[in-house]
Formats: structure tokens, C-alpha cells, sequence
């Protein structure tokens, strides 16, 4: 814990440290999100915020890692510094959906290469195929969830949290540094990114969050319970993101739109906001509703098979009911 701490610490001051430093180069790039109709801000904000949490990230693991667990690291760095790559080019040229989506399906490669992947059945093609699955998954999850002043980076530090938290309850020290890690850079990210945000993450951050909450939930393990109810736990952190972005694409799907390529106002945020809070207090709920699912996925790792099926099968009809009811309200600008 105290390297953790470390860690975390470490990338929360480099974080704090380098984003003015990165606002200011936006600006003179003229990298920056102009207001729209379907955005929330009136005046352009500079992007390129991600390259504050990959740099901060990236210091705080090469200065403070063990240096054992930093060879180990090749492939998921790789990995996401290709997302986070990609995710640059992007905030700066517009990518088409489809070149996006094959930058994070070679970043997936890259990992399954590297040794890190889905242990959960006996087919390695089915593993492989789960593998790239949650890969693309989550990143893009992520990358759809930043939306709101705050709320992805936000989100991800709560999941980053639960995620040391189980690493640190299970000794697994390679999980817990990448999410110290990742946990310290977002918070002081957020130093800038809260409510009014002065800069946005931007592709380059969410892709690169994204793919390093996937592959960090790939590589939990717990040895004190059985597969067959711990691979729910990390499906769980991610809770959050994974209801936002099931519920976007079941509306656009019902609007007859493409749930990929079509911008809109239709995440969990906005529609709170439409239900009368502000875009402070949605931020917060939602907030609160990531920690619900990260403390439902620390039950699991001492729950036994029945009770396991039990607590998440609720969950997943909550989760369900609350769709059910967003859509049947039509909260939708």
C-alpha cells in the first residue's frame, strides 16, 4: 500500500502540474471543442487533456514501479498509447468511426499478444474473441461517457479506486500500480476538467481510459473464489459506463439512428439534467451510483455461487428497469 500511495500520489501532482501546461499548447493549436447545438458548453474549451493523464500516468509508473512489473507492462502500455494515439490524431482531424475502431482493435491485438486475456473458458478462440470484445467495449464505453464536465474522468477514478481497492485485498501488485497510477492522474485532471471543465480530456483521454480500466479488468484475479462468479466483478466496476452506453444505443436503435456515428443528448447524464438537476449534481449522482456497483463487486469476491447469481441478477434488473423507465419518459432533447 504505501508504493501505491506512491504511485497515486505521484500522478496526482504530475497531472496537476502539466495539464495547465497542455491547455496553453491547445490553445495555441487551436486543438479545442467548439460549442454546438449538441453540446453543453457556450465557448470553445481547449481539448488535449488526455495527454496530461498519459504523461502523468506514464512518469508516475516508470519513476515508482517496481521495475519487475514494468517489463510486464509492455503490452498494455503499448496497447493504450496506441488508443491514446489514436484518440490525438482524432481530437485533431475528426477520424471516421471505422479508422478508430481499427486503431483499438490493433491495440487489442497487441495485448492479446502480449499474454494478457480472457481466462474464462476452455476454447482459446472464444477467450480471444471475449478478450477483444471487452476491449473495444469498454473503450469505446468510456469514450461515450465523456460527456459532462467531470464525469468521465470522474467515473474512471471511482473505478480505478475499486479496482486498487480489489488488487490490493487480493495482493495483486501489477493491477494495484496501474490503478494507483491511474486513479492519482485522473483526480488531478479533475482539478481542471470539473464543473466548469477549463480543458477536456478529449479522445486522447477517454480511448486511453478506456483501454487501461479493460485490460486492468483482465488482469484481477481472485484466488480465494471461483471463476464462475468473479468474472462478473470487473463487469460490475465498469458498471456504470456499461449501462450509459447500452442505454444510448438501445434509444438510437429504437430512433432509428447509428449508435456509434450519431452525436446526441441522450446519455444518463443529460437526462437528469432534464429531469431538473444540474449538470453539478448529475455529475454526483452518478458518481454515487459507480460507487453502488463498485461495492456490489467487493461483495462478490466472498459470495458464494447462489448469492452471487442473486445480488447480480438485481443489479442487472435495476439496471434494466432504469432503462425501461428513461425511455418510456422520453428524455431526449
Amino acid at each position: 500500500m504505501p508504493r501505491f500511495l506512491l504511485i497515486g500520489v505521484s500522478a496526482f501532482a504530475l497531472a496537476v502540474g502539466v495539464t495547465p501546461v497542455v491547455r496553453w499548447l491547445a490553445v495555441k493549436l487551436g486543438i479545442v471543442d467548439k460549442p454546438s447545438a449538441r453540446k453543453i458548453h457556450s465557448h470553445p474549451i481547449p481539448l488535449l487533456g488526455g495527454v496530461a493523464i498519459y504523461l502523468a500516468f506514464i512518469i508516475a509508473l516508470v519513476l515508482f514501479g517496481e521495475r519487475f512489473y514494468i517489463r510486464e507492462l509492455v503490452g498494455i502500455l503499448l496497447g493504450a498509447s496506441i488508443c491514446s494515439f489514436i484518440g490525438l490524431v482524432d481530437d485533431r482531424r475528426n477520424l471516421p468511426a471505422l479508422v478508430k475502431l481499427g486503431g483499438q482493435l490493433i491495440a487489442s491485438a497487441v495485448l492479446v499478444l502480449s499474454g494478457v486475456q480472457v481466462q474464462l473458458l476452455p476454447w482459446p478462440a472464444a477467450n480471444i474473441a471475449i478478450t477483444v470484445l471487452w476491449i473495444v467495449g469498454i473503450t469505446n464505453a468510456m469514450n461515450l461517457l465523456d460527456n459532462m464536465d467531470g464525469l468521465s474522468a470522474g467515473i474512471a477514478a471511482v473505478c480505478s479506486a475499486f479496482f486498487l481497492l480489489l488488487a490490493a485485498l487480493s495482493g495483486q501488485y501489477l493491477v494495484g500500480a496501474l490503478a494507483a497510477a491511474l486513479l492519482g492522474a485522473c483526480i488531478g485532471f479533475l482539478v481542471y476538467n470539473r464543473n466548469p471543465a477549463s480543458i477536456f480530456m478529449g479522445d486522447t483521454g477517454s480511448l486511453f481510459i478506456g483501454f487501461l480500466l479493460a485490460a486492468v479488468g483482465i488482469k484481477l484475479r481472485f484466488p480465494q473464489n471461483v471463476t464462475f462468479i468473479t468474472w462478473m466483478i470487473p463487469v460490475l466496476v465498469m458498471g456504470l459506463p456499461i449501462f450509459d452506453t447500452t442505454l444510448v444505443f438501445i434509444s438510437r436503435l429504437r430512433r432509428h439512428l447509428n449508435p456509434l456515428t450519431t452525436p446526441g443528448k441522450d446519455h444518463t447524464s443529460h437526462r437528469l439534467v432534464r429531469k431538473g438537476f444540474t449538470s453539478r449534481e448529475a455529475v454526483l449522482i452518478l458518481y454515487l451510483v459507480s460507487c453502488g456497483f463498485g461495492m456490489t463487486a467487493v461483495y462478490l469476491t466472498q459470495a458464494g455461487i447462489l448469492e452471487g447469481y442473486l445480488v447480480a441478477g438485481g443489479v442487472a434488473a435495476l439496471a434494466l428497469y432504469a432503462i425501461f423507465r428513461f425511455e418510456s419518459k422520453n428524455l431526449i432533447q
